[in-house]
């Protein structure tokens, strides 16, 4: 009996699950895109201009692509100097474009706390626990984030 109610309680809940997981957007691009490959490949090297300059052509030619904006914004914010002017608007895009991009959420609050704007980051913490349904990445690296700036500002 009681084997019966265990599983008729987690078949519909891991069914649940699934659903959700499939609800998740899906990429704006194939796997396999030379650019997004290229500008990875440039980050991990540090290469935050040659990164930049990758995706500023990318989106000048698919300017409708989420995931180009938001790795141009990150290559942007992580260089010397950034432009946070230019950060903001893509990653603003890529939000735009997709509402549910976990990415952008994440680094688009990171940006907040480079500019001292504790309240917008938070605001993009929130979305991202609507998005995960349980905790994600995303959630925890800004979360994370968060909890260091408040540290520091004590």
């Amino acid at each position: 009996m009681i084997k019966h109610l265990i599983r008729a309680f987690l078949v519909p809940l891991s069914l649940a699950a699934v659903a959700l997981a499939n609800d998740s957007p899906e990429p704006t691009v194939a796997p396999g895109d030379p650019d997004l490959a290229t500008a990875r490949t440039r980050i991990a090297a540090k290469d935050w201009q040659g990164a930049a300059q990758v995706m500023q052509k990318a989106v000048a030619r698919d300017p409708r692509n989420a995931d180009y904006h938001n790795l141009l914004a990150y290559a942007v914010r992580n260089g010397a100097n950034p432009d946070m002017d230019v950060v903001f608007k893509h990653y603003q895009e890529a939000l735009r474009l997709d509402p549910k991009h976990r990415g952008a959420h994440e680094y688009i609050g990171e940006a907040y706390l480079m500019v001292g704007n504790l309240a917008k980051a938070r605001e993009h913490l929130a979305a991202l626990n609507r998005l995960c349904f349980f905790s994600c990445e995303e959630y925890r690296d800004l979360k994370k984030a968060i909890e260091s700036y408040e540290t520091k500002k004590k």
